[in-house]
């Protein structure tokens, strides 16, 4: 055995492991959409105002492009490696420790900014709809979110998911009923209504630049959902369970993004749209139709609960990975009665209500949040690369059309996605840039020395390595 490894004994394990044969792909596909869900009713409609309309549909095709590369990656990856860490654990197999490091703490980062963003969706929008006094503490509304869903992870993965799925449907009727009232009032001409800068034209207002800066918002329309591999270890077959629902959720939510997309603007104007809190309230309410606005209203709750729910959840997953294969303190990854990592999610609850008061501005988390997950997916997509280069003979349950070249193309738009985030917030950006070398440092000076050798996530390099060398 190396010097900087450790090897831990079956209790060590045992403290450490998660409810296995708890979901079936119907839920992970729940689960898929849920992640997401929240960015069709609030959010995307931003990048308007920095693209224009047409500006953020090309970012939704090269995002939903970047996407679909990366999951069909994932989902062959997540086939032969199979572990909570997910894309922690492919990058650990194709480019070492450090990139499977690297990778986890980017992932880390999307799902812990991003439910901190949420919940502060969720309290205004309880303020908005005067379900809470005016006068309520905006914080402690914040915090009561945190404890109250946190617990139900807590209290069981399989309840947790089964209440999520519900929530997730009761988002997906508003976003029907949405696409009914709004459809008769669309008028194409809507869409392009702001009047261009000096030297530029009626279809991208705002030139490049604002097409780049609006290649974030292109994302809030998918981001998250690469998190249905984090349920591998409770997948009841995840060598199949896990492709179909990825691959299944992200067509839900192609369809999903474009009826919002195209339906939203052409009734309100563009140039009211990109400045709306609440685009799908106001576009019912300006087409004359109240009681349906009330509906959507109310059930837009629904969706970002159902999105701050699902993020905390993958989270934590992604946290206890890292954590019981050593990356991460190993108290992170304790697990209670109910199989639950009831140490990494009060740890995530905790740093993300922080998050919270610190920042206290939403949209500010956001860009953090799709930094840290584009980092991810340019680590990912070249994992995916690398492995099938190297290991092309490895046993897959699924394979990626196209194979290396799919992944490739999801590598350069990701790539631009990185770049992208700093033309909406460069400070914001530049802070996720330290965290993550902080991170770096920590893994260098510490945690390399600690790391535990027969972990899942090194067990199955061994094998991949082993079975290799047979083929």
């Amino acid at each position: 055995m190396a010097r900087n490894e450790t090897a831990q004994t079956q209790e060590y394990f045992e403290r450490r492991s998660l409810k296995k044969g708890a979901a079936g792909w119907p839920l992970l596909m729940g689960l898929g959409v849920a992640y997401v869900i929240s960015g069709d009713f609030s959010g995307w409609n931003y990048g308007i105002a920095y693209g224009g309309w047409l500006g953020l549909a090309i970012a939704f095709v090269l995002m939903g492009c970047m996407y679909v590369c990366t999951v069909l990656g994932e989902a062959e990856m997540s086939s032969a490696l199979p572990t909570a860490g997910a894309g922690f654990a492919f990058s650990r197999c194709a480019m070492g420790r450090f990139g499977g490091f690297l990778t986890g703490m980017a992932i880390t980062v999307e799902y812990v900014c991003a439910p901190a963003a949420i919940s502060t969706f969720i309290a205004n929008y309880f303020l908005q709809l005067g379900i809470i006094p005016e006068d309520f503490p905006f914080l402690l509304l914040v915090g009561i979110i945190f404890i109250v869903f946190i617990g139900i992870h807590v209290f069981g993965v399989g309840e947790a998911l089964k209440l999520m799925l519900v929530i997730t449907v009761v988002g997906a009727i508003a976003l029907a009923a949405f696409a009914f009232g709004a459809a008769p009032h669309f008028d194409a001409a809507a869409l392009f209504d702001i009047a261009p800068d000096e030297g530029a034209t009626t279809s991208l207002p705002f030139g490049v630049s604002g097409l780049l800066a609006a290649l974030p918002f292109g994302i809030w329309f998918f981001l998250g959902v690469e998190g249905v591999a984090l349920a591998a270890e409770e997948a009841k077959d995840p060598r199949r369970d896990i492709p179909k629902a990825i691959i299944g959720s992200m067509a839900v939510l192609i369809g999903t993004g474009l009826v919002v997309l195209i339906l939203a603007a052409g009734v309100t104007g563009s140039e009211f749209m990109g400045a709306s809190s609440a685009p799908l309230v106001d576009a019912l309410n300006i087409a004359n139709l109240p009681g349906l606005a009330l509906f959507v209203n109310v059930a837009g709750l629904f969706g970002l609960v159902a999105s701050f729910f699902s993020l905390i959840y993958a989270g934590s997953r992604e946290i206890f990975a890292l954590s019981r294969a050593g990356y991460l303190p190993t108290f992170l990854s304790l697990t209670g009665s109910r199989k639950t990592p009831w140490v990494a999610l009060l740890v995530q609850g905790v740093i993300g209500f922080a998050l919270v008061v610190i920042v206290q501005d939403g949209d500010v988390l956001l860009n953090m949040a799709v930094l840290g997950a584009c980092l991810s997916y340019v680590l990912m997509n070249l994992s995916h690369v690398i492995l099938r280069l190297r290991q092309p003979n490895m046993k897959r349950g699924w394979k990626t059309p196209g194979g290396a070249l799919t992944t490739g193309v999801g590598l350069v738009l990701s790539a631009i996605a990185v770049v992208s985030t700093f033309f909406v917030d460069a400070i914001a950006s530049t802070g996720i840039v330290c965290v993550l070398a902080t991170g770096c440092v920590y893994f260098f000076v510490y945690a390399r020395k600690r790391l535990i050798s027969n972990a899942p996530e090194e067990e199955l390099y061994k094998l991949e390595g082993a079975g290799q060398e047979l083929r």
